[in-house]
């Protein structure tokens, strides 16, 4: 609600239908220990005029990328938003309806969700796609949760290290108390051994978990990866940046079971952190596990093409302790707007933002390398994201600070989750940057790391003259 719209006399009546003389007494059956006490310490009211200019004060105090020049991914990206998206999703019947529970007043939504679960099949290379899940980390945490139960028997879950941090936070959360083993394979060097997964793989485990592009933004031999799963009897997951697949194989394509992704940049803002919109699409032998809202098309008692929601397994509906998930509704205003984002763009138009994303990137590691004189921090392919290597953890931070004071947002310092890559600055690039914005950041860095390298000169000088000592014949 915009407000609280009940007045006084109205809660007193509010009160009186249901036998209660205050407030107090209508939540006397909470324990004292987790009920509030006392009064509330807020400010004096303000009027409407005066909140609307606090409110907006306030707001001027955030800094986003309408401001600044974005660089940062790790899973959330700066892409451009064609105007028909806002502008589809923003009609009322889409934008102020919750849940299509009744499919006889729902057609438009349904179809919506139909179109929705059509487009993610074809790009993940799929069977079947759910009518979308809540975000990335939980999609992912989803599908494990389907291979633990396709897989009877089997406990073992293969998470490499070089999957979004995040995702695997969320995953030990969901599996905390799911009788299950998490092993964690080590990537120093960005992307999985195929030879170390081998060894870890067994005839115990469920499913490995592949990230493409991963979390570095480097490109994993996929194949490869897929063969070793499937020879255990593994199934594997791959956790995709839909955008990526303009120009890369779709999971199905080298043999993915399950395909989980964020679909943030499918149109949705980068908001804050959110909402966003978990994607999940799996082979069609798994379609009695999959999670969430699933949209069919058939014919009305007229013959008329109409659609409905088919094989509910939630636990709102007939399975109940059946249930395959407790994802108990969907991100479907965010769905319609990856709808119409596949729709606009199409195929050829999707390949055109992919290819302006890979060529891009390269363009900026290069010129960050021959210009500013940084290493990559690993020797691998990437699409949009790369990895470089400062001097140090104190480096990242000055590079941070001197370019947003420039007003760029250069990347995002590694180590925030990685303390053995503090060293680690992690720079995605979309279509939307233009080669006038990456030659401005490769000039502001350089400029920033010349003047770094005389301070260390100077500082060893002073040293070095400082410690001579004087010769007396």
């Amino acid at each position: 609600m915009a407000y609280l719209p009940q007045t006084e006399q109205e809660v007193k009546a509010m009160l009186a239908a249901i036998g209660v003389q205050s407030i107090d007494e209508l939540f006397a059956h909470l324990p004292s220990d987790v009920r509030f006490q006392g009064e509330l310490k807020l400010p004096p009211a303000l009027s409407e005029l005066e909140l609307c200019q606090h409110m907006e004060e306030l707001a001027r105090r955030n800094v986003g990328t309408h401001q600044k020049v974005c660089f940062l991914g790790g899973g959330a990206y700066d892409h451009f938003i064609p105007a028909v998206v806002d502008f589809v999703a923003s009609r009322s019947e889409f934008y102020t309806s919750y849940t299509p529970y009744q499919p006889e007043v729902s057609q438009g939504n349904l179809q919506v969700f139909f179109e929705y679960q059509t487009l993610i099949t074809q790009l993940t290379g799929l069977d079947v796609s759910n009518a979308s899940l809540y975000d990335g980390a939980t999609a992912l945490a989803e599908a494990v949760l389907m291979c633990l139960s396709l897989q009877s028997g089997r406990k073992r879950v293969v998470v490499p290290q070089n999957i979004h941090p995040e995702y695997r936070a969320v995953l030990t959360t969901y599996l905390s108390h799911v009788s299950s083993e998490i092993v964690l394979l080590p990537t120093p060097r960005g992307v999985i051994d195929v030879q170390a997964l081998a060894e870890v793989v067994n005839d115990q485990t469920a499913c490995v978990i592949l990230q493409q592009p991963n979390f570095f933004g480097c490109i994993e031999a996929a194949g490869k990866v897929s063969e070793v799963a499937h020879a255990a009897g593994a199934l594997l997951i791959a956790v995709v940046d839909p955008i990526s697949l303009g120009v890369l194989r779709r999971p199905g394509d080298y043999g993915a079971d399950i395909a989980v992704a964020e679909g943030q940049s499918l149109g949705l803002p980068l908001a804050w952190g959110g909402p966003y919109l978990g994607i999940l699409a799996c082979k069609e032998a798994f379609l009695r596990r999959l999670p969430g809202r699933l949209v069919g098309q058939t014919v009305d008692r007229r013959g008329q093409r109409c659609w409905v929601l088919t094989l509910q397994t939630r636990e709102q509906h007939i399975r109940r302790e059946k249930a395959t998930s407790n994802i108990c509704t969907n991100q479907g205003l965010m769905a319609l707007r990856a709808t119409v984002y596949l729709a606009a763009l199409g195929p050829h138009g999707l390949r055109a933002v992919a290819e302006l994303c890979l060529q891009k990137a390269h363009y900026l590691c290069e010129r960050l390398q021959r210009e500013a004189g940084f290493q990559p921090l690993y020797h691998a392919p990437f699409f949009k994201e790369f990895a470089l290597a400062a001097e140090s953890p104190a480096e990242v931070k000055t590079i941070l600070e001197v370019t947003r004071d420039a007003g760029f947002f250069a990347g995002i310092p590694l180590g925030r989750w990685f303390p053995e890559l503090a060293n680690g600055l992690l720079i995605a690039v979309t279509e939307k940057r233009t080669r006038a914005e990456m030659d401005d950041l490769t000039a502001i860095l350089a400029s920033a790391r010349t003047r770094a390298d005389h301070r260390v000169i100077d500082r060893k000088s002073s040293m070095a003259s400082s410690s001579r000592t004087v010769q007396v014949e």
